[in-house]
């Protein structure tokens, strides 16, 4: 369940608000959005062992696809009700119920209700690198990340950085965000491929 924190936390507002407030304006005023993103995970000494790129799409609560190309080649569908990760190159799928898979992780600053703050406490993380940082710690102990940092610049969103507690960081870029658009239902619907092997909460 390499990317389930895959999915990103998106926000606008006003130029001077702060992080966490733009942050809460998108909560707020965001039902769905899309982007494409590139990826980059970096080991705890700095050194660069993956790198992909990809896009996605989420309406708020629990709807949410993912789709990396190659190398990673993954699919992560949130349905409402599951969260199904698709590896291709494993031929194999991976389900959870939504509400075990989200709770304090990434996943759940993107698709997951509006109070946020329940699992996650919020914090400004100030500016670097042109751009204003906010900072989500979840509050659950056994979440599998210490911290998401998300990134701003005054148009909205633009980065997002998550570590592990193997000081494992994930870096994200996002690009040609949509917010509220219109998307059709069969997106977040999800049917493994015949002869792969599911594992999980069906």
């Amino acid at each position: 369940m390499r990317f389930l924190f895959l999915l990103a936390a998106l926000a606008a507002g006003l130029a001077h608000a702060s992080a966490v407030e733009r942050f809460k304006s998108f909560v707020r005023d965001t039902q769905s959005a899309r982007a494409d993103f590139e990826q980059v995970v970096h080991d705890k000494s700095g050194r660069r062992v993956q790198e992909t790129r990809g896009r996605f799409v989420f309406r708020r609560p629990g709807r949410f696809r993912w789709v990396y190309e190659l190398p990673v080649d993954q699919l992560i569908v949130g349905d409402g009700e599951r969260v199904w990760i698709y590896d291709r190159g494993l031929e194999q799928v991976t389900v959870r119920k939504l509400a075990g898979a989200l709770g304090s992780t990434p996943a759940a600053l993107l698709a997951g209700s509006a109070d946020i703050e329940k699992a996650f406490e919020l914090s400004d993380a100030g500016a670097e690198g042109g751009l204003e940082w906010l900072q989500a710690r979840p509050r659950e102990p056994e979440a599998g990340f210490e911290r998401i940092r998300v990134g701003f610049d005054p148009e909205g969103l633009r980065a997002m950085e998550l570590t592990d507690h193997f000081g494992q960081t994930t870096r994200l870029r996002f690009s040609n965000l949509e917010r509220n658009p219109a998307i059709e239902p069969g997106a977040f619907r999800f049917e493994p491929p015949p002869g792969v092997d599911v594992l999980g909460e069906r």
